[in-house]
């Protein structure tokens, strides 16, 4: 070349025009020695275009040198000249793609962010809601049974705070009885727990004394209204003497510290140790001992206890959330399936629209035909490959063969299935009668 015509040289130059661009072009679209953003959207937008290009020039240059031997010119020139349309077509439909690209992974991002988010809110909600659940399923149950399972609890809750109260109260008093009676001390815990378990029994039996008075004043049974009344007495002057007194005791130095010359004798504190009693006994039992403690004397006898039946009603669905999240999981995976393939679609259709332009051009070189119709809109147009080698590598017909020189002999006449000829066939039509 070096020792070539100019002549020789520009023709060389015009023939093989891409060496004059190809080596620019793909180091700018390469993008090395650019800023990394620079660089990353050159290879992005630009490398795959420009090696097309390149590729589709030789390509060119080589089926146009193919034109001297070709029958079909001119569907072959038309050919290649829709293949470079098709070729620009599909460089404006990558950089299209990719923004396309970009949407859609959007929102598909935002999909599974949605998904997520309402995931994380049925389990919060679940969580959240299942002591409230549980609770409601719980009243309802109990205002629906005939057994008073609130009195029951409150008056057994009643009973151990006011066995707590007053063996605070009285525990002084039972240590220095104690000491006197055994000559030492005796450690704390040692005499909570014991006075603690008999002071609620105390508790409990003073409701159950009530209980029974109140029992035989609704049966009218004379006698034993006496009997129980005498029994209650005893019982309020022990509570009164040796639990109430101590408590209004322990409140003495406060009313002291708030008025002058405070000063009760032991009548008054008796007084109000009754005063006291009646009114806490009074309260507790008309709120919730009066209906609690029958029960508790039921239990304690051994008694059977009718619990009428319950109806059955809707069942409580304690993990409503998730359950209904499973049903929306279930409707989201057609959305899912769909914006799989939509995303899938748009990842892979964007470069192979410039790859399908390329490699028309190799076989409109071999076959004169496009194996690809362009565009390509969805993944179904991406057929498998037995699909796309049947129409390029078709069989061609069978040629006819050729007569040969010498006539072949007529068969000869079959004389059991001789025909007529024509003229004896076919009557005249003048002959008719």
């Amino acid at each position: 070349m070096n020792g070539s015509s100019p002549v020789v040289q520009t023709l060389v130059s015009i023939v093989f025009f891409p060496i004059l661009f190809q080596q620019p072009a793909a180091v700018f679209s390469w993008g090395a020695g650019d800023v990394w953003w620079i660089m990353i959207l050159k290879r992005l937008f630009v490398l795959l275009p420009v090696l097309a290009f390149i590729a589709a020039c030789w390509l060119t240059i080589v089926s146009l040198f193919t034109v001297i031997f070709r029958r079909s010119r001119m569907p072959f020139l038309t050919s290649l000249v829709i293949t470079w349309w098709n070729l620009f077509k599909s460089f404006f439909l990558f950089w299209g793609g990719i923004f396309r690209f970009v949407f859609e992974l959007i929102l598909t991002v935002l999909g599974l962010l949605r998904i997520a988010l309402l995931t994380l809110w049925s389990f919060v909600v679940d969580i959240l809601f299942f002591p409230f659940k549980v609770l409601a399923v719980g009243v309802r149950s109990i205002m629906g049974a005939s057994v008073p399972w609130i009195a029951l609890v409150l008056t057994l809750f009643w009973c151990l705070i006011e066995a707590l109260i007053f063996t605070y109260v009285t525990m002084p008093l039972i240590s220095d009885v104690l000491y006197v009676a055994t000559a030492r001390y005796l450690s704390e815990t040692a005499i909570q727990v014991p006075l603690f378990i008999f002071l609620f029994f105390i508790v409990l039996a003073s409701y159950a004394m009530l209980s029974s008075l109140f029992e035989v004043t609704r049966k009218k049974k004379i006698m034993a209204i006496i009997g129980m009344f005498f029994v209650e007495l005893f019982v309020v002057f022990f509570e009164v003497m040796f639990l109430y007194r101590e408590f209004v005791d322990a409140l003495v130095p406060w009313f002291a510290q708030y008025s002058e010359n405070f000063n009760p004798g032991p009548a008054v504190i008796i007084f109000v140790a009754f005063a006291v009693w009646f009114g806490i006994r009074a309260l507790s039992w008309f709120l919730f001992a009066s209906k609690g403690t029958p029960f508790i004397l039921k239990i304690i006898r051994g008694e059977k206890i009718k619990i009428a039946p319950v109806k059955e009603g809707k069942k409580t669905n304690y993990l409503g959330a998730t359950s209904n999240l499973l049903d929306q999981l279930k409707r989201e995976s057609r959305w899912l399936e769909e914006k799989g393939t939509d995303f899938l679609a748009a990842l892979l259709l964007p470069p192979l629209q410039i790859v399908a332009a390329v490699i028309n051009f190799v076989i409109l070189l071999f076959s004169g035909k496009h194996l690809f119709q362009l565009p390509l809109k969805k993944l179904s147009d991406l057929q498998p490959s037995p699909a796309l080698i049947h129409p390029v590598v078709k069989e061609k017909p069978p040629r006819a063969q050729k007569p040969s020189g010498r006539p072949s002999e007529p068969a000869p006449p079959d004389e059991g299935n001789r025909t007529a000829p024509s003229w004896e066939a076919e009557p005249n039509q003048g002959d008719k009668p």
